[in-house]
């Protein structure tokens, strides 16, 4: 009786387990997001740059904090994560029989909930800094900034060498839990559901009629008429975090769909446009570029650098806006501002192009 029961649970278990394709969709589902907003608002960044400067300059600190409140409204109310629920599927709290019924509706608890929102908020958060860290660290260590000697220019260089490998490993960690779920060898996709104490389940018929109803019943409540000022502005910030975690929800939601629009755009009818464009003879130069010698920022010797005022050294354009420096100024000043010196355009280090003269 005892080895019919284990198998109608691991049965059970297996039935529900969705399938390689459905968590793969739902795990490139927030990655594509993430690049399709940071390209928008570096659109509206570039376009204006005194009204949304700082939310290009800032974009990884709102782009988190706008996630932890989306992921966090979703895991406790649907016991997923956005992507997760878009496509059906919650997270089923591993290790105890008596919750492998709870339904999703109830949310996670709160030990599974804290490790959800790390692995998904989080660990991402502090993976981007690191890319951009390493890729900093690769550009001055090209161009040599601190001197040969230098303890930090050793260590680091060690970071440099050592990186690839441990991020080989780390991408390796999850190709490898990925076949042993193709497989049937494991009941995770990804280790950090494992770390996280969850696994992944399709939503049952009584898990969706309870999230059908639950805002039905949520609304009927009748809230106690006494209650303290403290308890009025928390329940006040609850009702905001709430409504501004369905409102990204509500955007998100049509924002895929725009996301698939321009997948479909960009590989069928757009390839015609763009050989359409590319045949078009090449204009001709400008015949006379008016240079402004009133302007305050620029001076009216061509061959000044209009940071340090001085006979240029190293010439170096800057690509974002076509005006010419000494490299060590504008590469200190777009490594710590991330704008032009002239116009203001938000710009990276690696817009910076050497110009070599006949003389050299």
């Amino acid at each position: 009786m005892a080895e019919h029961g284990a198998h109608i649970t691991t049965a059970s278990v297996v039935d529900d387990q969705p399938s390689i394709f459905e968590v793969v969709a739902q795990d490139s589902l927030m990655s594509a997001v993430r690049p399709a907003l940071q390209h928008v608002v570096k659109v509206l960044a570039e376009s204006n740059p005194a009204h949304f400067g700082f939310f290009w300059r800032w974009f990884d600190e709102i782009f988190t904090l706008l996630d932890l409140l989306l992921q966090q409204h979703y895991l406790s109310k649907t016991s997923a994560s956005f992507s997760e629920n878009f496509y059906g599927l919650k997270r089923i709290v591993m290790g105890d029989q008596q919750k492998l019924q709870r339904l999703a509706s109830a949310g996670l608890p709160k030990k599974q909930l804290m490790k959800s929102v790390t692995f998904l908020v989080l660990l991402p958060y502090l993976k981007v800094k690191l890319e951009k860290l390493v890729s900093s660290l690769r550009e001055e260590d090209e161009y040599s900034i601190h001197p040969p000697s230098s303890c930090w220019k050793r260590f680091y260089r060690a970071f440099l060498a050592a990186y690839p490998f441990v991020n080989m490993a780390w991408e390796g960690w999850f190709l490898v839990q990925q076949l042993r779920y193709i497989l049937g060898k494991a009941q995770h996709h990804s280790p950090l559901l494992r770390l996280a104490g969850v696994r992944l389940g399709r939503l049952t018929v009584q898990d969706i009629q309870a999230l059908e109803h639950k805002p039905a019943e949520a609304s009927m409540m009748q809230l106690p008429a006494g209650r303290s000022i403290g308890e009025k502005i928390k329940s006040a910030l609850k009702k905001a975090m709430g409504g501004v975690a369905l409102s990204l929800s509500t955007g998100l939601s049509v924002g895929v769909f725009f996301l698939q629009f321009l997948e479909w755009w960009y590989s069928s009818e757009n390839q015609e446009t763009i050989k359409t464009l590319t045949a078009l003879p090449t204009p001709p130069p400008p015949v006379h570029l008016d240079y402004n010698s009133d302007s305050p920022l620029l001076p009216k010797m061509k061959t000044v650098c209009p940071l340090c005022r001085k006979n240029r050294v190293n010439d170096t354009v800057l690509a974002t806006s076509g005006y010419v420096f000494c490299y060590r100024c504008v590469f200190n000043y777009v490594r710590s501002h991330q704008t032009c010196p002239i116009t203001g355009y938000p710009t990276e280090v690696q817009h910076l192009i050497k110009l070599y003269s006949p003389e050299n």
